[in-house]
């Protein structure tokens, strides 16, 4: 009984010498602007993408306020069985829509941060204030070299562990 007063105090400390600063997020998206198909560029990856090949998730806006997610890629390689899964998008924050939170299992949510989006919204990179996934993803299938390095650079800014990014492999017919 005399710890339970210094309860606190051990679970504020714990907390400061665990947590990292909250990710910064993008000031506004335009989510009708944002609907659409993503390429996976690269990624700190969930145990379902660790062998994705051909990686897209698509968004699009439903009439009630949330986002149908498709993702879809071939596992194992460009031939490897093709997987799709569906979960569903909430936008938390309404001021600026770069908050979300992602649910592929009811009633289960994931953190979903737009940490990065050009001002063309031709390429983006998704967050998690763990800093455990991340997602670089473009309108494209590639992007020049020195864009991934900028976007590379961003992540690390924001106390990304590099050395567990993937670029997943992507490769398209030309009429794609």
């Amino acid at each position: 009984m005399k710890f339970l007063p210094f309860l606190p105090c051990l679970l504020l400390l714990n907390g400061c010498a665990t947590s990292l600063r909250p990710l910064r997020t993008v000031e506004k998206v335009d989510l009708e602007r944002f609907m659409g198909p993503w390429y996976v560029i690269a990624c700190i990856p969930t145990f379902i993408e660790t062998e994705a090949f051909n990686a897209i998730e698509e968004y699009r806006l439903d009439a009630d306020g949330t986002i149908a997610t498709t993702f879809t890629f071939n596992k194992g390689g460009f031939d490897g069985p093709p997987k799709r899964y569906t979960p569903r998008g909430f936008v938390v924050d309404r001021v600026n829509n770069a908050t979300w939170a992602m649910q592929f299992v009811w009633p289960l949510k994931s953190e979903f941060l737009i940490t990065h989006l050009d001002l063309d919204y031709t390429r983006t990179v998704i967050g998690r204030n763990k800093r455990d996934y991340a997602w670089i993803m473009a309108r494209t299938p590639q992007i020049p070299e020195a864009d991934y390095q900028s976007l590379l650079q961003d992540l690390k800014a924001q106390g990304y562990d590099l050395s567990k990014l993937r670029k997943v492999p992507q490769r398209w017919p030309e009429s794609r």
